[in-house]
């Protein structure tokens, strides 16, 4: 073989052409002590035989697979096993992976939406959260809100619980949503709104409600109220008081209450103290940004039935009073936690 001499010994240039490596490569290697020359000629010429070619094929593949000189060194040096060595770097690797999976998300979200230098700061400043950091997050938005009153406990529990967690490679959607849940969680106005509906609910608390997060009439709210939405039922028509009635029915049942107006004044204000379509956003973003299933919708059923309950409340001809209930205190992970007053 070319470059072979009668000892079995190979040139630094045989060794370049069987390996593929530069010759300025293998010297340097050389050099460096990696892959030192089995000996030299008498014109100080290396010479390198099977062991440093087996050597200099290993240092190839792990330069190949990325890693650096020193972690070469510490397995040929038998300092670590190859395991080891192999190990942490492709744990580095995965860190490196979801880096750029993050960058590329937000360059993404940037490129679709056309988001301005402070909206893709706070993207790039998001996706970057660690799991503690979305949680103190939250911790701090719930203190500020339903913290500052006894609102219903098992409402606070699962608010508390349901944390933003995107993927590792978040898609555009999922990151623009996690970008606007961020600035409502930051609006005085919805903290303003979520206090008020905290402060109702310690109000009915001390009143003896203690009955939960009434999941059932919520539900029934949303299929009265949807049939006749559909149907093109309009609030204070003989049809619509016939729904109202199915539902303060299933009210005075749930709370035990009295089937009166005092009731439905009750519910009115239950629904009113709800009506902010904020609280439904959260949650549909929410939904998006960890993939869960998306909540139903509740404030055009909420509306409706408010309006219904005020048309039945007020004589023929009267005027309506201002203001409407825009969404049930809901529409969580399952579209069916309560927020304010609960339905």
């Amino acid at each position: 073989m070319a470059g072979m001499d009668g000892d079995g010994l190979l040139t630094i240039g045989a060794l370049a052409e069987r390996t593929g490596l530069t010759v300025k490569a293998i010297r340097y290697y050389s050099d460096t002590g990696l892959v030192p020359s089995t000996d030299r000629t008498a014109a100080g010429y290396r010479r390198y035989g099977a062991e440093a070619l087996a050597r200099l094929e290993l240092v190839r593949t792990l330069r190949e697979l990325g890693l650096g000189l020193d972690a070469v060194r510490r397995v040929l040096e038998r300092e670590e096993s190859l395991a080891e060595v192999a190990r942490a770097h492709a744990d580095a690797l995965d860190l490196r992976i979801r880096t750029l999976g993050r960058q590329r998300a937000v360059l993404r979200a940037v490129a679709a939406h056309g988001t301005d230098p402070e909206e893709t700061a706070l993207m790039h400043r998001l996706i970057r959260l660690s799991a503690a950091e979305r949680r103190e997050m939250v911790e701090e938005f719930l203190d500020d809100t339903f913290g500052t009153a006894d609102a219903n406990p098992e409402l606070v529990a699962m608010l508390r619980a349901a944390v933003p967690d995107p993927p590792e490679d978040p898609d555009t959607e999922q990151l623009t949503a996690w970008a606007e849940l961020a600035e409502l969680t930051r609006d005085q106005d919805f903290r303003a709104s979520l206090r008020r509906m905290a402060a109702y609910q310690a109000e009915q608390r001390a009143d003896g409600d203690t009955t939960g997060l009434h999941h059932e009439p919520t539900e029934r709210v949303r299929e009265v109220a949807g049939a006749a939405l559909a149907a093109g039922t309009a609030p204070g028509t003989p049809a619509a008081a016939a729904a109202v009635a199915e539902l303060t029915a299933r009210y005075a049942e749930t709370f035990d209450r009295p089937d009166d107006a005092a009731l439905r004044d009750w519910i009115l204000r239950r629904l009113e103290v709800a009506a902010d379509p904020r609280v439904e956003r959260y949650w549909a973003l929410l939904s998006r940004i960890n993939d869960w299933p998306a909540p139903p919708e509740t404030a055009p059923h909420a509306a409706w039935f408010a309006a219904a309950l005020r048309a039945v409340a007020r004589p023929p001809g009267a005027v309506a009073g201002p203001g409407s209930a825009g969404a049930l205190p809901g529409g969580g992970r399952n579209g069916r936690m309560t927020g304010g007053g609960g339905s």
